[in-house]
Order: structure tokens, then sequence, then C-alpha cells
């Protein structure tokens, strides 16, 4: 397999619209690794006397059996499913929400040379608020959508059809940056012609193999 293409070559001239993804690309993914594999199971096996490592055997089971799907990305899914107040655990660790390096500078940089800047996530409109709230990014966009107002996950290929009905955009000129490969398929089978992953979604674990699609460790290296 040939080496990735550097995100240095990119024509931004050939781009008008930026699509952004939130969690592990904006932000840091250690949050949501953290919430849903260690802080879910601690509170989950407290409310049902379970054994820590019982209670979270029996949640990756679950989450696996949902992933992909817009049930896995919602918080009142799980909170009728696990009977758990989902926010409120999420409010006890907010305090991991973070910012990746150079994001800022890099969405600045983006309206200023006239880009249109789209927040595309699959994340509930929920857990939406709080990360907006906690990381004041919302000013920046154009437009923030969420999958579940559109009725499919970034995952199939009816999201992509139902957000150019609602944020108009020519697939050929535009970006899409999302840290899950699955979603960069389908952005890719869909037409999105300039596609780049993140190598590294959660600084606390190592880089990640982005299976030949054009890679970034820092939003810093599109301004390089």
């Amino acid at each position: 397999m040939s080496a990735p293409m550097s995100v240095a070559l990119i024509d931004w001239d050939a781009i008008d619209t930026v699509l952004l993804d939130m969690d592990g690309t904006l932000l840091d993914l250690h949050f949501d690794n953290h919430f849903w594999q260690a802080h879910v199971p601690l509170r989950y096996a407290e409310a049902r006397g379970l054994a820590r490592e019982a209670a979270r055997e029996e949640l990756m089971a679950r989450y696996h059996a949902r992933a992909g799907t817009l049930e896995w990305y919602s918080v009142d899914f799980w909170e009728t499913e696990l009977e758990l107040d989902i926010m409120q655990l999420k409010e006890e660790v907010a305090h991991l929400i973070a910012v990746h390096p150079a994001v800022q500078d890099f969405l600045y940089a983006m309206r200023k040379v006239g880009k249109r800047l789209v927040l595309a996530t699959n994340a509930h409109h929920k857990t939406l608020t709080l990360k907006m709230a906690k990381t004041g990014l919302a000013p920046h966009f154009d437009a923030i959508v969420s999958s579940h107002a559109l009725g499919f996950a970034k995952e199939e290929r009816g999201f992509w059809e139902r957000l150019q009905e609602a944020e108009p955009f020519d697939p050929a000129r535009t970006l899409l940056v999302d840290d899950s490969l699955p979603v960069l398929d389908a952005a890719r089978a869909y037409g999105i012609r300039h596609l780049v992953a993140v190598r590294t979604p959660d600084t606390r674990l190592p880089p990640k193999d982005t299976r030949g699609y054009p890679a970034i460790d820092n939003f810093a290296e599109f301004m390089a």
C-alpha cells in the first residue's frame, strides 16, 4: 500500500465546505473512552451490586451490540437501557472534556479564508449541548448538525443524503475530518472527495492505523 497523502498537499482553493466531527476529532476522545469504559461501569456496578469488572464486561457486550447505530450514540437510549442518569454521570467527569491542540487556530484560519464550517456529529443533542458549553466552540460554526436530528448515524448513507438537503454542499468541493474510519468510508462512498483521518483521537492511547487515509496528529499540520 502506498503511503498516505500528506495533508500539506490539500488544495484549499478546491474546497468550499469543511465538515468536522466532534468527539476524537476536535475534542480529545479520552473523555468518552473514560466515561463509557470506566465511569459508567463503576456507577452501574454500584447501582446493581456487581463487581466492577463483571459490570464492565456486561456493558462492553451491550455497547458492541449497538455500535454504529443511532442508539449507541443516544443518551436517552442508554438512560432507559441502563436505568442511569447518563447526563448526571457525564457532569461528574466533565472536567475531562478537552479541545485538541491547534483546533481553535484552525477554525479561525478557516473562517478567515471564507470556508463554510459545519460540525457534523453523531453526538446526542444533550451531549452536544454539554460539550459546546464546556469548550465554547459553537460560535465558530455556520451550522451544527447531529445525526439524531437527521435520523441516521454518520456510518449510514442516509445521513449524508439528509445532511446535503439540510446544509447543501458540493461533495467534490468538501473536506471531511473525522476519526472514525467507518464514517470516512461512508462519506467516500457518498462522493465526498477530500477526506482526512485523525491518528490520535484519544491522547492517552497510541496512534491508530488510518488505512491509507491522509491523516493528522494535530490540527497545526493543516497550516504547516
